[in-house]
C-alpha cells in the first residue's frame, strides 16, 4: 500500500463515538490503484510490549467491488466497530490497531492474547445484529509485522 503524501493524517475519531487512544487517518493507494483510508492507533506500546498479544486477527467485510461503502453500510460498520472497541476497552484481551476502508473492503485489525476469548466476545457483542458478511482470519504475529507496515504508511506522510 502506498501513502498519498498530498494529505496530512488527522487525529481521528471514527463516527460519533470517540475511540480510546491516539489515532491517525491517512489516504493511501491500494495495490489496484484505488483509494484506501488507513486509520491506525499509535499508542499501543503496552499491548505490543506484552508478549501475550501475539495473535493478529483481521475481521473483513466485503461491501462491494470497489470504492467506499454507502451511508447505511458505513453506519452499520461503525456500530460493529464501536461495539468491539467498547468490549475490549472494558476487558482488554484484544486491541484494535488498524482500520482499512476502500476498494470494496473494510478490515479491522486486532491483536489479541486469546482466539477463544476474542471469538466469544465478538459473537456476544454482535449477536443482536442481522447476519453480517464478516470473514475472520487469524495468524501468529508476535513481532507485529502488520502493525509495523501500517505505521510506516502513516509515518511516510510526515
Amino acid at each position: 500500500m502506498k501513502a498519498d503524501k498530498s494529505n496530512k493524517p488527522s487525529a481521528g475519531t471514527t463516527g460519533e463515538y470517540e475511540f480510546p487512544g491516539e489515532w491517525l487517518t491517512a489516504p493511501a493507494t491500494g495495490d489496484d490503484g484505488e483509494l484506501v483510508m488507513v486509520t491506525g492507533r499509535t499508542d499501543v506500546a503496552r499491548f505490543r510490549d506484552n508478549p501475550r498479544f501475539n495473535i493478529r486477527v483481521t475481521v473483513s467485510w466485503r461491501y462491494g467491488d470497489s470504492g467506499m461503502p454507502d451511508t447505511a453500510t458505513s453506519l452499520l460498520m461503525q456500530d460493529v466497530a464501536e461495539r468491539l472497541v467498547r468490549e475490549f476497552a472494558a476487558d482488554p484481551v484484544a486491541v484494535l490497531t488498524g482500520i482499512y476502508t476502500g476498494a470494496g473492503l473494510r478490515e479491522w485489525v486486532f491483536y489479541t492474547l486469546s482466539l477463544n476469548i476474542f471469538g466469544r466476545k465478538l459473537n456476544e457483542r454482535l449477536a443482536d445484529l442481522p447476519l453480517l458478511p464478516l470473514q475472520i482470519e487469524a495468524e501468529s504475529d508476535p513481532a507485529w509485522h502488520e502493525y509495523t507496515e501500517m505505521s510506516q504508511v502513516l509515518e511516510d506522510l510526515d
